[in-house]
C-alpha cells in the first residue's frame, strides 16, 4: 500500500491574528528581506488574499504579484499589507 504524502503548509496552521503575528516576528528576528515577504505572502494566505488586499486597498492580482517569489514589494505595500494582518511594523 502506497503512503500518500502531503506537502506541509504552515498558512493552514496560522488560525489567529496572534498566530500571523508571532509568524511574522519570527521570519524577521531570524531570516532577511526575501523570507519576511514570503511569510506576507504565507498570512495574507492564511487570512484570505482577498480580504487582505480589500483591506491594504491593493487589488487582489497585486498582492499576489508583490508577493510572489521574485517579486519586489515597495515598503507601503508592505506597510499595508502588515496592517491589513492586524500587524504592526516597529523597529527595535
Amino acid at each position: 500500500m502506497a503512503v500518500k504524502l502531503k506537502t506541509f503548509d504552515i498558512a493552514e496552521h496560522l488560525t489567529s491574528t496572534d498566530e500571523i503575528r508571532d509568524f511574522l516576528n519570527e521570519v524577521a528576528a531570524t531570516g532577511d528581506e526575501s523570507d519576511f515577504i514570503h511569510a506576507l505572502s504565507t498570512a495574507a494566505r492564511a487570512m484570505g488574499m482577498t480580504e487582505v488586499a480589500k483591506k491594504a486597498g491593493v487589488t487582489r492580482a497585486s498582492l499576489y504579484k508583490s508577493l510572489s517569489e521574485g517579486g519586489n514589494p515597495r515598503f507601503e505595500t508592505i506597510s499595508k499589507v502588515t496592517k491589513a494582518l492586524g500587524c504592526r511594523l516597529l523597529v527595535g
